[in-house]
């Protein structure tokens, strides 16, 4: 799986709220970086899930998957 730097999450964040009115919902929040993030409802877009991924005591990277439905999981956090 790759990994992504929270300079590169938060330009998605940005992009999927502002410019294709998607929302952001915040499942658990992160130490260093977003902790784990739904980005939802944007018309014709992808839901998407972005989760922190440990590396040591100072940094941290974040994983990105895409789903093209609401898994059943995340769909509680959204209603």
């Amino acid at each position: 799986m790759k990994n992504y730097t929270l300079s590169t999450c938060e330009n998605l964040i940005d992009k999927y709220v502002n410019e294709y009115q998607g929302a952001m919902t915040t499942v658990e929040e992160g130490c260093l970086g977003l902790g784990v993030v739904l980005l939802h409802d944007a018309e014709g877009k992808k839901f998407i899930i972005i989760k922190e991924v440990f590396q040591n005591e100072w940094s941290s990277t974040h994983t990105i998957r895409m789903y093209n439905k609401t898994p059943k999981k995340y769909q509680e956090f959204i209603n």
